[in-house]
C-alpha cells in the first residue's frame, strides 16, 4: 500500500537495494526518512535482521556524546564555571544504562535488543547483534578511539557493509578510521577527557587521540560515488545508499592524504 511500509515491504526493498543474507552490516539512520512505519523502529530494525537472516550481523553506533569534557561542548554550550563540577559529577558509562545521544531512535531501540552487544566506550560505542558481534564490540580501546582498537576496525576486516537510510556520508562514521589512517593524523594528535569507573567510585580521565573533522565528508562521499562505487536507491520514502565499507575507507584515506592540510 503506498504511503505505508511494513516489516515485510521494509525487507524487500532493504534485499532490492543490496542488502543479502548473511551480511556485516553497519546502519545509519533517520527514522523520519522512511514515512510512516507500521511498529516504527522495531519494525526497521525487524526488517534489516530479516534480510541479513541468522548468519548475519548487525552493527549501530551508540555514541555518547555528552559523556565528554563540557570544555567542548557547544549544542549546547554550558557556563565555564560549571565545568569541574560537570568533570567530578558525572556518571562513568555503564553499557546497560547509558542511552546513546544524536544517533536517532533506531540505534538507540536496537542496543535495547535482547542479544544486542556494546562496546565499552564512554564515548564512541558500538552495538552489533549476531554471529560476528562480540568480535566487532569486544576490547574497544580508550586511546585513539576510533582507529585500530575500535568496532570501525574490526568492521573494516569483516568486509562490512554500510547502509545510510535517509542521511548523508556526513553522518558516515567510518571516515573517522580513514581519518587515522592517512598521513595527517600524527600531526593531529589531541587529549580527551571522560568519566571512568575506578576503585573509588568515578574519576576523571583523560586519553590521548586526534582532532576529527567532517567539513569534507559530503565531499569525499561526493567522490566515492563519482567513481563508480556504491547503490543508491529507495526505502519507503528515505534515498538510501549501500557501499563497502572498506573500499570506502581505503578510498576516504587516499582522497584524505591528497586534498587535506593542516591548515
Amino acid at each position: 500500500m503506498d504511503g505505508i511500509e511494513t516489516i515485510s515491504s521494509l525487507r524487500t526493498q532493504f534485499e532490492i537495494l543490496g542488502v543479502r543474507t548473511g551480511m556485516t552490516l553497519a546502519v545509519h539512520s533517520s527514522m523520519s526518512s522512511l514515512g510512516y512505519v507500521v511498529g516504527g523502529a522495531p519494525a526497521i530494525i525487524l526488517a534489516l535482521e530479516d534480510a541479513l537472516g541468522s548468519e548475519g550481523t548487525l552493527a549501530m553506533p551508540t555514541h555518547t556524546g555528552d559523556l565528554t569534557d563540557p570544555a567542548g561542548w557547544s549544542d549546547p554550550p554550558v557556563p565555564e564555571a560549571w565545568h569541574a563540577t560537570i568533570r567530578a559529577a558525572m556518571p562513568a558509562f555503564r553499557q546497560d544504562l547509558t542511552p546513546s545521544r544524536g544517533m536517532g531512535i533506531i540505534p538507540e531501540t536496537f542496543r535495547k535488543q535482547e542479544g544486542t552487544r556494546r562496546s565499552y566506550h564512554p564515548c564512541v560505542s558500538w552495538a552489533a547483534r549476531g554471529p560476528h558481534a562480540e568480535a566487532i564490540t569486544a576490547d574497544h580501546g580508550l586511546a585513539m578511539s576510533q582507529g585500530e582498537r575500535s568496532p570501525l576496525a574490526r568492521l573494516y576486516e569483516l568486509d562490512t557493509y554500510v547502509l545510510l537510510i535517509g542521511v548523508g556520508y556526513d553522518r558516515n562514521t567510518s571516515f573517522h578510521l580513514a581519518e587515522y589512517r592517512c598521513a595527517l593524523a600524527p600531526q593531529k594528535r589531541c587529549r580527551r577527557g571522560a568519566p571512568m569507573p575506578s576503585e573509588e567510585g568515578t574519576r576523571w580521565a583523560t586519553y590521548p587521540d586526534i582532532y576529527w573533522y567532517d567539513r569534507d565528508f559530503e565531499e569525499i562521499g561526493a567522490a566515492f560515488e563519482a567513481a563508480g562505487h556504491g547503490r543508491v536507491g529507495s526505502v519507503g520514502s528515505a534515498e538510501c545508499r549501500l557501499f563497502s565499507q572498506p573500499r570506502l575507507v581505503d578510498f576516504a584515506t587516499r582522497w584524505m592524504n591528497e586534498h587535506r592540510t593542516l591548515a
